[in-house]
């Protein structure tokens, strides 16, 4: 992932979202030209994220008859009910032939031929410009410290190299290999040998295509034969992405001749019997819509597995797809529990980590988390403009989270706080009173602002209100201080793109996952599966995405306050101190090692 690339998406994202308003209302084809002449990321990524018809990318060129197909696939989706197709560009597209293929082409194609009203939209250096993501704020951060340490550590024999991130973990590769690279995937383009240039790519890049085709161009089987049934349902507090991630499961599930239900309100809602059967237009245009359309509720299992055993026996459930938070877990190991009592939760289940707190075990990220954070990006910005106008003030802002201090660490990293207050490294009034001394040295500099972030549970007795009221005293004729609290905005808004992507890529990993669980659990004429592994989390965990079964992470887990014992992040708390310009040592005993794209690119599980 390169530096800038998520902050496109974004622009993007945006543009593509208050098109698809307009496009709906006028019944409208919409073709969208992003940049990239010579690597398709962005519009490949862009039509994952928000559900596009059609893309076409310098990598993977359409079949010779791609026009009858494209046809045929808008007519198809607008006999379902929809009002709008998006096809996106990238500006360097070509066909099979190497002759490009423009968005003024493919315009033309579609009037000639369909009679749609199209519009073209080309975005151009709007994607260069903007704020930038939190996602690209806490990169560039990573990536700088990387780049120094690599120097730092470098010899005379060391090769020059190139500091990335490959899932969640940073890495060092040498800079001629990437030129290589670089040169035989143009190389491979310019002799068409288009399958070898997508493999050049990474295996990120074909996941990433491999599940676009299937959710845009395989259409589900009409003959309902031999299939299974799969349920899928939200559990715990809302989160931006959930939407993403059912479409995706509901979608992959009909492809792949499953028969799948969807549950409202959660466990409760699996209780009550509120289960109904999804079709492919069921969720249709979902993954650009925040919170939960399923409803989703924080009720645990325990005291209704009696009627949840009823339910799934009623509605014939073979598999469970658990797409939540803390509580989607801490369900999971309750309904392992009560495989003892009933031989009916003897089914597969898996759960997909949902959550602006980023607290569920065995697992990096959590959909939901990305977009929470750049709301807090996005409030601190403002709250800084206005510090800068009047001088003098500091901002403590308190975030969600419950007792994990992620998005208080990484939103303090993005925008540039003074001090991020946590649960998990605890603190003492001798600490405050440093941060307090800290803040009276900066105002003595041309930067006269400050801001502060404290997690929600942080502490019980230094609330927000004790750490504002100290700061205002301590602060008297040198600065003011103003306390904001954020509270559930931090739950709203549309999904970032990282989110829909991330969403959309677990509910097709773990529905293949739940096919093949099934299948395997079949024996004697009905499912039945009783082994540890066959409840997973699934979770991005480095580099790769894996499932692992929930019993085995109860032993990683701080049940009383509901985060895992291990968190990464705790690893870039350094970094925050440090940019304040605290005096503080850095823990190098974890950096990147010098590896060769060949040997990566074979050890590499797609993610």
């Amino acid at each position: 992932m390169t530096i800038g690339t998520d902050s496109a998406l974004h622009r993007i994202i945006e543009i593509v979202d208050a098109i698809t308003t307009t496009a709906q209302s006028h019944q409208r084809t919409f073709v969208l030209e992003v940049m990239g002449r010579h690597c398709g990321y962005l519009a490949l990524v862009t039509s994952l994220s928000c559900g596009a018809d059609w893309v076409f990318i310098p990598e993977c060129p359409p079949d010779d008859d791609w026009e009858e197909h494209l046809c045929r696939r808008l007519s198809e989706t607008r006999t379902r009910g929809s009002r709008l197709n998006i096809i996106i560009v990238a500006e360097g597209a070509i066909d099979k032939h190497g002759k490009p293929i423009t968005s003024e082409d493919v315009k033309n194609l579609v009037v000639k031929r369909l009679g749609y009203d199209t519009r073209v939209t080309v975005l151009g250096h709007v994607q260069r410009g903007g704020t930038p993501s939190a996602f690209d704020r806490i990169l560039g951060s990573r990536m700088g410290v990387e780049a120094v340490m690599a120097l730092l550590e470098g010899t005379p024999d060391t090769p020059a190299c190139v500091v990335s991130l490959s899932g969640n973990q940073a890495v060092r590769l040498p800079l001629m290999e990437c030129v290589q690279v670089t040169k035989d995937v143009t190389k491979a383009m310019s002799e068409k040998k288009f399958d070898e240039a997508l493999k050049l790519r990474g295996r990120s890049f074909m996941n990433n295509w491999e599940v676009y085709k299937l959710l845009a161009h395989v259409r589900p089987p009409v003959s309902k034969t031999g299939l299974h049934t799969v349920a899928v349902m939200n559990v715990g507090a809302p989160a931006a992405g959930m939407n993403a991630a059912v479409r995706s499961t509901v979608r992959i599930g009909l492809i792949q001749g499953n028969r799948v239900l969807v549950v409202h309100d959660g466990f409760e809602g699996l209780a009550k019997g509120q289960i109904e059967e999804a079709g492919w237009s069921y969720v249709g245009g979902w993954t650009g819509q925040g919170g939960s359309k399923l409803g989703t509720k924080r009720t645990l299992p325990k005291k209704s597995l009696e009627q949840i055993s009823a339910n799934i026996t009623k509605f014939n459930i073979q598999g469970l797809v658990i797409i939540g938070g803390f509580e989607a877990y801490t369900g999971g190991l309750e309904l392992m529990e009560g495989r003892k009592q009933y031989d009916e939760l003897c089914i597969p289940f898996v759960i997909i980590p949902a959550t602006v707190s980023n607290n569920v075990p065995g697992s990096d990220f959590s959909v939901g988390a990305d977009t929470a954070l750049n709301t807090i990006c996005t409030t601190c910005d403002r709250i800084k403009q206005s510090a800068a106008g009047t001088k003098r003030r500091v901002f403590i802002i308190e975030t969600m989270g419950g007792y994990c201090g992620y998005l208080a660490t990484m939103a303090g990293l993005a925008a540039g706080a003074d001090a991020a207050y946590i649960f998990e490294e605890p603190f003492t009034i001798r600490d405050l009173q440093a941060n307090v001394e800290h803040l009276v040295q900066k105002m003595k500099t041309t930067v006269k602002r400050g801001l502060v972030l404290r997690n929600e549970k942080c502490n019980e007795n230094y609330t927000t209100d004790f750490i504002f009221n100290l700061y205002s005293e301590e602060g008297k004729g040198i600065f003011d201080s103003r306390k904001n609290v954020l509270g559930h905005m931090q739950q709203g808004g549309s999904p970032t793109p990282f989110d829909r992507n991330f969403a959309t890529k677990m509910g097709a990993k773990a529905m293949n996952w739940m096919t093949g669980k099934i299948k395997e659990s079949y024996r004697n004429g009905r499912i039945f599966a009783n082994t540890p592994d066959s409840g997973c989390v699934l979770g991005m965990r480095k580099r790769a995405l894996v499932f692992q079964p929930v019993a085995e992470l109860k032993d990683q887990t701080d049940f009383e306050h509901r985060i895992p014992k291990e968190q990464w992040w705790l690893k870039l708390r350094p970094i925050l101190k440090i940019l304040a310009k605290y005096e503080i040592d850095l823990d190098t005993s974890e950096h990147a090692h010098l590896e060769h794209i060949n040997r990566k690119r074979s050890g590499e599980a797609p993610v």
